[in-house]
């Protein structure tokens, strides 16, 4: 099975002073601004980082609950999220860490078998093979 799924930019003008739009193929985003002022100065739309984030968190959430079901666990809940942290090193941008924070609420798991199955879930995760930034992991559940 292969599937596809797009997104696209529109970009206008140089860098800095250029300004771009984001949209998905599945309508979440549509012409959803980002620039060099919300890249970098935490200005109002979006960037690469939070999208990647967002990918990774969203990816990572359905790989956890694939392995958690292949042991016969079902999560309630897994609230997921993902930081992405962009550097300057020697000059150029490097995203140089990926760091996943789980909480998750699970009948039945203790957390020895529910941080080995987390880890199972980050190696297996398809972002995370992507990524080459080491990909950091918090797991823990919120029922015991």
């Amino acid at each position: 099975m292969k599937i596809k799924r797009t997104g696209s930019v529109i970009w206008q003008g140089g860098f800095p002073g250029g300004t771009g739009s984001i949209s998905t193929q599945s309508g979440a985003l549509h012409s959803y601004p980002y620039g060099v002022s919300s890249r970098f100065e935490g200005q109002r739309g979006s960037n690469p980082e939070e999208l990647i984030a967002a990918a990774h968190a969203s990816c990572f959430a359905m790989a956890l609950a694939l392995v958690l079901g292949e042991g016969h666990f079902v999560p309630k809940q897994l609230a997921v999220s993902a930081e992405v942290t962009l550097e300057q090193q020697s000059g150029e941008f490097n995203i140089t860490t990926v760091h996943l924070v789980v909480r998750a609420d699970i009948d039945g798991i203790d957390a020895t078998a529910f941080e080995r199955l987390a880890t199972v879930a980050k190696t297996t995760c398809p972002v995370s093979k992507l990524l080459r930034a080491q990909v950091e992991l918090d797991a823990s559940l919120v029922s015991a």
